[in-house]
This record gives structure tokens, sequence and C-alpha cells, in this order.
């Protein structure tokens, strides 16, 4: 006798949301108030931003911090939806704790071939520390100029999805003492942690979505191919016009494929793989 299935909008899921490098949880309240009211949601900030009294790390204690989080909100499995560096973090908690993991969702995430030479120099021992506070103090300075004549130009308020990166930037100052520390620490971690990450790939036994604009500038669209090709399970999605920051620029765009995602991966209530 056939079954009806359930809509993938009537089930309850629990999804963990992972920012990038700078950011916040809150990069992601455009996306999270387009999904279904009833899903169980968790967009804290990482360690080393905002309120998270951790100090920043790198990939493996940023993937325990998750844990953490999922323990204290009473989730055993997760869907993780990893932006940029919070890509690297959804992987190496993936790889590490299959499990506890049912689906991971990438946003322009780090991966191979995506460090740079610029990357290098601000993990580098000598110059990492000064171009880090360098960069700390003077960038959110020049990024407020900027939107200020942006502003004027439109005479209008800049919308939140209009130049993403200055108004990151702009609004970066607060606090700088304590993130150019963790922008630093998060820049090391990237040199010299990615390689693992990237062979432990192959352990993520969860149903990937990659989601990439083939125009990224902070990330390149090859590391997203290789991606798709390394891991075991992955589709890839193009969303084309967005640049780096999905979830603020393709919100919309985000949460439906993210409806799409699950509704294929799930069938007639059983979990993800079952």
């Amino acid at each position: 006798m056939a079954t009806m299935e359930t809509p993938v909008s009537a089930r309850t899921h629990a999804l963990v949301f992972l920012h990038g490098q700078p950011g916040s949880g809150a990069d992601w309240q455009q996306v999270t108030r387009l999904l279904p009211a009833h899903w169980h949601t968790v967009a804290a900030d990482r360690p080393g931003y905002g309120s998270n009294p951790r100090p920043a790390t790198g990939f493996a204690a940023n993937a325990h911090d998750v844990f953490a989080q999922m323990d204290a909100h009473g989730i055993q499995r997760a869907v993780l939806v990893g932006h940029s560096y919070g890509g690297g973090v959804a992987l190496a908690a993936a790889s590490m704790a299959p499990h506890r993991v049912e689906a991971v969702v990438l946003l322009a995430s780090v991966g191979p071939g995506c460090v740079n030479v610029w990357d290098r120099l601000l993990a580098a021992p000598g110059t990492g520390p000064l171009c880090a506070l360098v960069a700390w103090r003077l960038t959110p300075w020049i990024a407020r100029a900027r939107l200020a004549w942006l502003t004027r130009r439109q005479a209008r308020p800049l919308a939140p999805g209009e130049h993403v990166n200055w108004q990151i930037w702009g609004h970066a100052s607060r606090g700088h003492g304590r993130l150019w520390r963790t922008f630093l620490a998060e820049q090391r971690a990237l040199v010299a942690e990615l390689s693992q990450v990237q062979a432990a790939i192959a352990l993520v036994q969860a149903p990937v979505l990659l989601l990439a604009d083939p125009d990224d500038r902070l990330v390149p669209f090859g590391t997203t191919g290789e991606l798709a090709k390394m891991l075991p399970d992955a589709h890839l999605e193009l969303v084309e016009g967005a640049g780096h920051h999905l979830p603020i620029r393709a919100p919309g765009v985000v949460a439906d494929a993210l409806v799409a995602f699950l509704g294929r991966c799930f069938r007639q209530g059983a979990p993800l793989g079952g």
C-alpha cells in the first residue's frame, strides 16, 4: 500500500549556522526568518566573536564548540550550514563526528586552493600581527568613509544587501581590540590546518549542498569545484550575482535551496542517509 510522503516543511529540523570571518550569528537573520517557523535554528557567534567567551581558535576547536552549542540546545543531530570560514568548521565537524551531522550546506566555503599570498602574509609570525592590527585599525575607518560617500551619492541609506563587504568592515571596529586577535588566530589556522580539513573530507558521510557564485572575489570558485569533486555525496548549485556574502546578498535563494535540499534528502520522516 502506498504511503503519502510528508512535506519537508512539515518536519522538524535542527540547523546550526556558522558565520564567516569576520562575522557574527546575526549574519544569518535574513535566512532564518525565511525558513519554516517550527524548524530549530541556532546561529551563535563563533569563538572569538561577539558574545562567545571562548578564545579564537582553529577549525577543530571550532568544531568542538559546535558540538557544545548543540548540547546546550538539546540537539543530538543537526544540519550544519557554514559560510566561508564557517564552511571549513562545518567540514571539520562532519568528519570528526559523522553520527551528529545529518547534512552539510556550504556557502562559498574555504577549501582546496583558497589560500593565497595575502593569507600567508597575514599568518606569518613577524608580519601577521602587524598586518592584522593595521587592518583592524584602518580598514573600518576606510569602510565608514566609503559608506558615507555612497550614502550621499545615492541620497538614501544603503540596504543590507548593498556593498556588503564595506558594511561588514564598517562595523568591524566594535570591539576591535579583541577582533584583530581573532582575525590573526583564524588566519594562522587557515594556513596551518586547512590541509588537515581537506584530508578528512573523505570521512564526511552526510550529503552536502554547495552554493557559490562563479564571480566570488574572496574565495575562488575553483575551490567550490574541488570540494564538489572530493566530497563523497555533494550537489553544487550556482548563485550568480551574489558575490561572496551569500547569507546577506541572497537570503531568499539560500533559504529556498535549504528547504529543497532537505526535501530531497529526507523521505517519509526518515533521517538523512536512512
